[in-house]
């Protein structure tokens, strides 16, 4: 579904990211970990398309698409949920997830102006999923309040539902655990599970190394900005260059 070749982007003289492989498969839950620095959100962002890399490619399902624009590679289908809380304010909940779905609608501008029969039957059927996109984050029946009287949490889960409204084919995940309570990080992590039952595919970037481990297929460690090491949950918590990474200690220690 989704490659990375040798990829890096420099700032000015120093690496973020350097010569970055990886190969993740339709419908897999990829996590992506790595001590502070380790260039896990610049890669998010390269692949979002809002840095361009110094070399290396990005491709999803075969087409290249390191040299389209953000909007455009959200046409091809690939979505992010932001650490930060980035919601439409002065919109409602339900309003925010209906942007999302605007991906799906065949209608125009001007036939939309015109309120033409099968527009408002579309509008009609992108509510419809929005409503059950609410129900399926835990928003049912917050659809009409301010998006933004929603606690972090919450706004959390309605980014969730607008990335899905947008029907991606891979959906980035960047820190969704940061800043949430426990039984928040429970709720996230039954969502997450769900997404798999559907067969998206996920990358996920989180500091909260057990959480990964615990819904993730496959785990990609990072280290300042190259692959130190790559393989399933039970391989990455064993791996001596991975706990060398976290707890700093040096080679041969």
């Amino acid at each position: 579904m989704l490659r990375v070749e040798g990829l890096s982007r420099r700032f000015g003289g120093v690496y973020a990211l350097e010569d970055v492989t990886l190969r993740v498969r339709e419908g897999e839950i990829r996590g992506i970990i790595g001590p502070n620095g380790a260039g896990k959100s610049t890669l998010f962002n390269l692949i979002a398309g809002h840095m361009r890399p110094n070399s290396g490619r990005i491709l999803l399902r075969d087409e290249a698409i390191d040299r389209l624009r953000p909007h455009e590679r959200a046409c091809r289908g690939i979505a992010i949920v932001y650490q930060g809380a980035r919601i439409f304010r002065g919109m409602t909940v339900l309003e925010n997830v209906m942007v999302g779905a605007h991906r799906r609608a065949q209608h125009g501008f001007f036939e939309a102006a015109l309120r033409l029969p099968h527009c408002r039957r579309e509008d009609k059927e992108l509510r419809s999923l929005s409503e059950s996109l609410l129900d399926e984050v835990g928003l049912g029946g917050y659809g009409e309040q301010p998006a933004e009287a929603l606690p972090l949490g919450q706004q959390r889960s309605l980014q969730l539902a607008r990335a899905l409204a947008a029907d991606p084919a891979v959906l980035l995940l960047d820190e969704p655990a940061s800043g949430l309570r426990e039984a928040e990080r429970r709720h996230l992590v039954r969502l997450i599970g769900r997404l798999r039952t559907v067969g998206l595919t996920v990358l996920l970037v989180e500091h909260d190394v057990p959480l990964v481990t615990s819904v993730a297929d496959r785990i990609t460690v990072l280290d300042l900005g190259r692959v130190i090491a790559e393989g399933t949950p039970d391989a990455i918590r064993e791996d001596p260059v991975v706990i060398r990474a976290y707890l700093g200690m040096p080679e041969g220690a």
